[in-house]
């Protein structure tokens, strides 16, 4: 169709913008749990954020709600709370690179669901995760250390990364019949809702005891903020309007550079009290998602422009 070319390409550079912003969001909560703040209060002044800021948005643009769209939205949401509180759990025992590069494991489960469910795998798509998966090998690894350095921290991130696989997946069958604004609002809701039930049930210190304390450092308000609203609010309509374009193996390529922009975040120092290392092999690993990416969006359209030239060059 015409006109179809621009619209994907589009939909890739909004997917791969997201993917940066929610790089961000991984020291930005490391920052927020060394600051004091427990996993529910966290997650629910996250959401709390996020969903003003949808419903905001949505009531200025008068976005109505369909009873399809709002069920589609609720096991959006359901998938979404458990992975957020397994992976921000995590991150209470983990490094901020390693919980990125394990999350970035759902380039590898993407496909297998979206292969339960029926969707077709390009070669170009499989290839991109098998270097992808290759590379978060070589991140992921640790010499030297007991079990490679695997830990509890590690276990709650693997868990949340083969819900990230399934949210992927569902996400890109909901979005072809469902309102972006929608699927976006009710997913941010059910999350923050859930989190702050389950916070008020828990005892300290995994309530909102000792919150007071983190919210009076400047620095706790402003990763919040970026959190709430352009790794939830902005994020999550992105994801959920243009992945309707784009496969569910593709988009998970395309997230995969998620992990490489956390550990730069990470090693970088921009971060307040976040200063990680990553060694020679660690950095090959990064480099190999990146070629990952490459290859599952290039590689296609250079074998269909070869194709196109091929006669053309057979005639001179």
């Amino acid at each position: 169709m015409p006109g179809s070319r621009p619209t994907h390409l589009f939909a890739v550079l909004a997917l791969a913008g997201i993917a940066f912003v929610w790089a961000g969001g991984f020291p930005a909560t490391k920052y927020c749990l060394n600051a004091g703040l427990s996993v529910g209060a966290l997650l629910s002044l996250r959401f709390a954020i996020g969903t003003a800021g949808l419903g905001l948005m949505m009531l200025l643009l008068r976005v109505p709600f369909r009873r399809r769209e709002v069920m589609d939205g609720l096991w959006l949401g359901l998938v979404l709370v458990t992975l957020f509180w397994l992976q921000t759990d995590g991150l209470r025992f983990t490094t901020t690179s390693k919980s990125g590069f394990i999350t970035g494991l759902y380039v590898l489960f993407t496909p297998m669901v979206a292969l339960l469910a029926g969707d077709r795998l390009r070669p170009s798509h499989g290839l991109g995760a098998l270097v992808a998966l290759a590379g978060l090998a070589l991140l992921v690894r640790e010499p030297g250390t007991a079990w490679g350095g695997w830990n509890r921290g590690d276990s709650e991130t693997l868990l949340a990364a083969v819900l990230c696989g399934f949210h992927i997946v569902m996400t890109a069958h909901f979005s072809r019949r469902s309102s972006g604004w929608v699927l976006a609002f009710m997913q941010v809701a059910v999350t923050g809702a859930v989190s702050l039930a389950i916070t008020l049930a828990l005892p300290s210190p995994f309530g909102f005891q000792g919150a007071t304390t983190a919210l009076a450092k400047g620095g706790v308000w402003v990763a919040l903020a970026f959190m709430g609203l352009l790794a939830t609010t902005l994020a999550f309509y992105v994801q959920s309007t243009f992945q309707a374009r784009l496969g569910a193996t593709e988009s998970a390529i395309i997230f995969s550079s998620e992990p490489v922009w956390t550990a730069a975040m990470a090693i970088s120092g921009w971060i307040p009290g976040i200063r990680e290392h990553l060694s020679p092999i660690q950095l090959a690993g990064g480099g190999l998602i990146l070629a990952a990416t490459l290859v599952t969006e290039l590689a296609p359209r250079l074998l269909r422009r070869f194709r196109a030239t091929e006669p053309e060059d057979a005639i001179g």
